[in-house]
């Protein structure tokens, strides 16, 4: 960088020399015509040791007495010296008039003048300042416009750096200010990858930021807990930080605290979005309940201006579908109140409150959740399709919408069909909720014969569990176990999963923790054996490559991978049942392993039917024939003969223990080299004593 003393760049120096060439002539013919290197201050790039080619340097002179006198700076006064050169006692200046004027005089100057910035320097200084004021106002809104006026979008990830590490040091009030700010900012200003650039980048210098923070690792912790519970990190960033850290850094402290201390623990969505007094933020069930109220208010009294000032004053614009939600589905429930609703949308498209985007947002989700709607609004479809017309011959819902709500205009008898389905799945999966009862939910099940809908099924009793308590959503999960035994296929599961990591995105609008939820049930489901490891590949090639469903499926993988992990992922929801099925698993094991060493076989079936959990007979079935392989003891097959005898285990159990063992065989067989053939011998052996289903042949054929 070039300083006021002429510590100039190498381009400089090359524009240097072009200068000294031009000025050679003047120099050769006349002193006086010296005007460019007169009043000159450059160091020797040399370091003093020598000239340097081209360039003017110093002498030192000597007196008559041999004494060393060094010239002064500039060329000035001391003793035995005739002054500087040129030396007048009046100003001087530049004359371009001046015959020898030489036009490179000019081009120096403004070159040694001129001091050559670094755009990222620039950029840290800016950012400082935008910081610093928004800590001070606390509005988002200004912040935001003050780092899109800014550009140099490639710098953003140090914005998210700085903005954390200035937060660190301060008070929780600036620590809960700077997770709003970076969740506002989060995709419309700065990009997912520029978020997570920004906290590897935290993790990488946490060692120095722990120099002057005590507590740097813990508090630094909770941001990226935080960033997570308020999805601008995916869960995956974890398990992906924690590959690429040294385990004696830091940075990998940060990673365990925030998975083991805050990520960990019951409610700690709550927990961790509370961790700081919550001053600042405002929760997501929070402003549902202000938009429901502004609504409301606005229905009553018809004051727009009102309205619009109130929905403004709650500074959501990143959330402001959930407003043309809402109030699409007040204008459906309350046919008085569309013309009002209407004026209001329009109103506020109109003065820019409400962005197009975020238009055809709420509208599109409207769209999507048509067929829960026409529980309590039976029209509800019709009516939307009303609407729809309306507000784009008004201007304020883009065209491009038309064609998604004209594609789902007809209702078929399949739609109905469908439609009165999910009714009756609804009120099916509350009943269990109430009473617990699995036998009842399959009865009710199999009366409605649609297996076709299965997946379907699967999705409701998930969503529905999200939105629940711990306990509904442990019930949910012992519920698939059952499932998978009696009615639904691996492909159901497959199925259902997909259409739930589809709207991920969208569930995670009205359900917070949505994406961390998904996970456990998808990591709970492959612990009790209703999916395959494999599975889960399977399910991730048919979403889309980036989306919130694919690291849903990757977050799953890492909790599946953890230590320990069947048993953290059974107690995840309290271990109510968990514990149970856990508890059967021990048992059944311990059961077979005494029929083994010469037990009884009318004993073995008596234990089995004490664990009263008829519905995991599969498991005994699967566990049998692992033995048996494992033992190279056939007999294990005389006590399934038993028990298919007695009617203990059902053709369906029996099955479904088959085909678990079917889908494992190629993980078996690291272990038991001809597991293969094996199994073989005892599917010959099921079939010829009926135990197991005929379509169980030709599945194992193929």
């Amino acid at each position: 960088m070039a300083s006021d003393e002429g510590m100039l760049t190498d381009g400089q120096w090359k524009k240097l020399e072009l200068a000294t060439l031009k000025s050679a002539e003047n120099l050769s013919s006349s002193p006086k015509s010296h005007p460019l290197f007169a009043d000159l201050n450059i160091k020797s790039p040399t370091g003093g040791k020598g000239p340097v080619a081209g360039l003017p340097f110093r002498h030192v002179r000597r007196t008559h007495s041999g004494k060393h006198i060094r010239v002064k700076k500039e060329g000035a006064g001391g003793k035995g010296t005739w002054g500087k050169l040129l030396d007048t006692d009046v100003d001087c200046f530049v004359d371009k008039n001046d015959p020898n004027y030489d036009s490179g005089e000019g081009a120096y100057d403004e070159l040694v003048d001129s001091p050559v910035s670094d755009p990222l320097d620039d950029y840290k200084k800016s950012v400082v300042s935008i910081v610093e004021e928004y800590f001070t106002t606390g509005d988002v809104k200004v912040a935001a416009s003050d780092l899109r006026e800014l550009g140099s979008t490639e710098y953003h990830p140090y914005f998210t750096k700085r903005l954390v590490s200035m937060a660190m040091d301060r008070h929780d009030k600036e620590k809960e200010m700077a997770s709003v700010l970076l969740s506002a900012l989060y995709a419309d200003v700065i990009s997912p990858d520029q978020i997570r650039d920004g906290f590897i980048r935290l993790l990488r210098s946490v060692d120095d930021l722990a120099v002057d923070i005590p507590d740097a690792v813990n508090v630094l912790a909770l941001f990226i807990a935080r960033a997570i519970v308020d999805e601008i990190l995916p869960p995956v960033f974890l398990a992906r930080s924690r590959k690429n850290l040294p385990e004696s850094s830091k940075g990998y402290h940060v990673v365990v605290t925030a998975e083991k201390s805050y990520l960990s623990a019951p409610h700690h969505a709550e927990l961790v979005e509370r961790k700081w007094g919550g001053s600042t933020h405002t929760t997501v069930e929070e402003t549902k309940k202000k938009i429901s109220e502004i609504l409301k208010e606005y229905v009553e009294n018809g004051d727009t201006y009102e309205a619009c000032r109130c929905i403004r004053e709650l500074g959501v614009t990143f959330f402001h579908h959930e407003v043309v939600k809402r109030a699409l589905v007040l204008a459906m429930e309350s046919q008085a109140s569309e013309p009002l609703i209407l004026k209001l949308l329009n109103e506020a498209a109109e003065e820019g409150l409400i962005s197009s985007s975020q238009m055809v947002k709420g509208f599109n989700r409207v769209a999507e959740s048509l067929d829960d709607l026409a529980l309590d609004i039976p029209c509800a479809r019709k009516l939307f399709d009303s609407i729809v017309p309306k507000a784009i011959s008004g201007g304020w819902l883009d065209d491009s919408f038309k064609v998604t709500s004209d594609q789902d205009g007809g209702v078929s008898s399949q739609d109905e069909k469908l439609r009165r389905y999910k009714k009756d799945t609804v009120n099916i999966i509350q009943e269990y909720f109430l009473s617990d009862d699995i036998p009842e939910l399959i009865r009710s099940l199999e009366d409605l014969a649609t297996p076709e809908y299965n997946p379907v099924f699967l999705k409701k009793l998930i969503t529905l569990a999200l939105d629940k308590k711990n306990r509904e959503k442990e019930m949910a999960s012992v519920l698939l176990s059952s499932l998978h035994m009696e009615l639904f296929s691996t492909e159901d599961f497959i199925n259902g999963f997909i259409m739930l990591l589809e709207s991920a995105e969208d569930t995670a609008l009205d359900i917070m923790d949505a994406s961390n939820e998904l996970a456990l049930f998808l990591a709970r489901a492959v612990i009790d054996d209703v999916l395959a490891p494999l599975n889960l590949e399977e399910i991730s090639t048919k979403l889309p490559p980036k989306s919130t469903g694919t690291e849903t499926v990757r977050s799953a993988r890492s909790l599946i991978s953890a230590r320990h992990a069947g048993e953290r992922l059974l107690r995840s929801w309290g271990g109510g049942s968990g514990w149970i099925v856990e508890d059967a698993k021990d048992k059944i094991s311990k059961l077979l392993e005494e029929y083994e060493m010469g037990g009884v076989t009318s004993e073995a079936c008596q234990c089995i039917r004490d664990l009263g959990m008829p519905f995991f007979n599969h498991e005994v079935v699967k566990k049998a024939l692992v033995m048996a392989m494992e033992k190279k003891n056939d007999g294990l097959l005389n006590l399934l003969e038993e028990c298919f005898g007695e009617g203990l285990i059902t053709m369906n159990q029996m099955t479904k223990g088959f085909g678990r063992v079917k889908d494992s065989l190629d993980d078996l067989s690291l272990d038991i080299p001809n597991a293969k053939e094996k199994f073989e011998l005892y599917v010959g052996r099921a079939m010829d004593n009926g135990w197991i289903l005929p379509e169980f042949a030709a599945i194992s054929d193929e």
